[in-house]
């Protein structure tokens, strides 16, 4: 009975032990397997640690190397570029590809403290090659990449009004022909007709000579040749003598050029506006000169381009001559008056003469020397800080006919209603052809940086705004890994 009872006891011992024998391959394949999952899961986390760092990595690298900004150009013109030359004698891409391998170099590395340790970095990756494929420079686009730029620092100006009273004038100029009519040509064919004009006289040895008939304000036209300049300007002394080699400049040398990345910028009449203000915000002139500039006449140069601002100055009173004489020149002859004692006078000098024929002709030249004289009277008041309407009348007239045959002893400082020297710059400028006013600017821009610590060698067309930097990236169980990143001051 004994035998019996023990039986079944034995057999489920038996089968228990076979059950654990069971249990522990299951348990030995299941481990194997967990072991390989948690180890490829390790594996990956540690290939997508290296991949996040390294993306990260790229992105402190390349806005580091943006950080290295040039500080001048910034100080002096709110505008930020990364001068690829970094404060050396020659600028080149291959600069900024070894700043953005440092960086990101330098952030894969043990900090002192742990190479002190001689800790191992668990998640380390090398970098192969850095290479910025596209970037765009200052003068890219004929000067576009700079006035985008200008516009994004300018954007909060509102100079929509301003704009609108330059173009009215502009507009007034232009309608009345004194942008186009040459007083000076009209002058020189009435001294032609006068020179024709002959009349017989008795010299002091009793001959019969013959003579030309002569401009009684002839001493007026003759002030000619000293020239505008010298005649208006209060103190030709006190003129400014800065000059400057102009093929140095960007305007004049052969410059670099990106790759084209993004030449864009808004174009408006707001952006054109915005930019003809900070060219007025940003440089001097004639009567607000700017002592730190290289040239002091630095709004007569983006008008000029000439090599010192003596001849700068000399070619904006030009035009401004220009304009002024037909404006006075358009008056003169619808003042009934004025016309009445300009032919009184020539009359008179007919009489004298003995040419009654040439009374109209040497009205004319009458005219003409009266025009002139007034003309330098309207130069005098502008250049000493006083204004002048754009189209004349009886009561901003300034010499009468008297004081216009010595007009040199009462020419005007100061004073005046219209429009102001400054006034007459803006529509100037804004009549410039705007890739020349962005070089010029750039010019400026060139030789005041050179002048600051570090920058001797400063070009606008080394000023990088956008670039394009492709990396190459290896790492333990990586054999490759490319990113590519573009980076700006602006919107990227």
């Amino acid at each position: 009975m004994l035998r019996k009872s023990l039986r079944p006891s034995i057999l489920m011992r038996d089968k228990l032990q076979e059950a654990d024998a069971y249990l522990t391959v299951y348990l030995s394949l299941s481990i194997t397997v967990i072991l390989s999952l948690i180890l490829a899961l390790l594996q990956g986390a540690r290939v997508g640690a290296v991949k996040m760092k390294s993306e990260l990595v790229t992105d402190i690298a390349c806005t580091s190397v943006l950080g290295e900004y040039n500080r001048a150009l910034f100080d002096k013109y709110g505008l930020i570029f990364l001068d690829d030359s970094f404060s050396t004698s020659k600028g080149s891409i291959k600069n900024v590809e070894e700043h953005l391998s440092l960086y990101f170099t330098k952030n894969f590395e043990l900090s002192p403290v742990g190479i002190l340790t001689g800790r191992k970095p668990q998640i380390s990756a090398r970098l192969n090659e850095v290479s910025v494929e596209g970037f765009s420079v200052a003068s890219d686009g004929n000067g576009a990449v700079l006035r985008r730029q200008i516009l994004a620092y300018m954007e909060a100006d509102p100079v929509e009004g301003s704009l609108a009273e330059i173009e009215k004038n502009i507009g007034i100029l232009k309608e009345s022909g004194y942008d186009s009519l040459n007083v000076e040509e009209l002058a020189g064919k009435n001294a032609k007709e006068l020179s024709d004009i002959k009349y017989t006289d008795i010299d002091e040895d009793g001959e019969e000579v013959e003579i030309t008939a002569d401009n009684p304000a002839g001493q007026v036209s003759a002030k000619k040749t000293i020239g505008i300049l010298s005649l208006c300007a209060p103190d030709i002394n006190a003129l400014s003598d800065a000059a400057i080699n102009t093929d140095r400049y960007i305007s004049n040398r052969e410059r670099n050029h990106g790759t084209g990345l993004d030449q864009s910028e808004p174009e408006s009449l707001a952006s054109t506006a915005l930019f003809n203000e900070y060219i007025f915000e940003k440089c001097g002139c004639y009567g607000r000169e700017n002592a730190e500039a290289v040239l002091k006449y630095e709004l007569e140069y983006i008008y000029g381009g000439k090599a010192s601002d003596y001849k700068n100055l000399e070619k904006v009173i030009n035009t401004l001559f220009f304009w002024r004489e037909a404006s006075n020149f358009a008056y003169i002859l619808t003042d009934e008056q004025k016309q009445m004692e300009a032919e009184a006078l020539a009359m008179t000098a007919a009489i004298v003469l003995q040419v009654p024929t040439a009374v109209e002709a040497i009205k004319y030249a009458i005219i003409f020397s009266w025009t002139f004289a007034e003309t330098i009277s309207d130069l005098r008041i502008l250049l000493t800080g006083g204004r002048v309407p754009l189209i004349k009348d009886c009561a901003s007239w300034n010499l009468s006919l008297e004081n216009m045959l010595n007009f040199q002893n009462h020419l005007k400082e100061g004073g005046g209603s219209g429009l102001s020297y400054e006034d007459y710059l803006k529509m100037l400028l804004l009549m410039k052809d705007k890739t020349k006013k962005t070089f010029r600017l750039m010019d400026i821009m060139e030789m005041n940086v050179r002048t600051t610590e570090g920058n001797s060698h400063f070009k606008m067309d080394n000023c990088i705004d956008v670039f394009r930097a492709s990396f190459d990236i290896q790492s333990r169980n990586i054999r490759s890994l490319e990113i590519e990143r573009i980076y700006g001051y602006e919107r990227y």
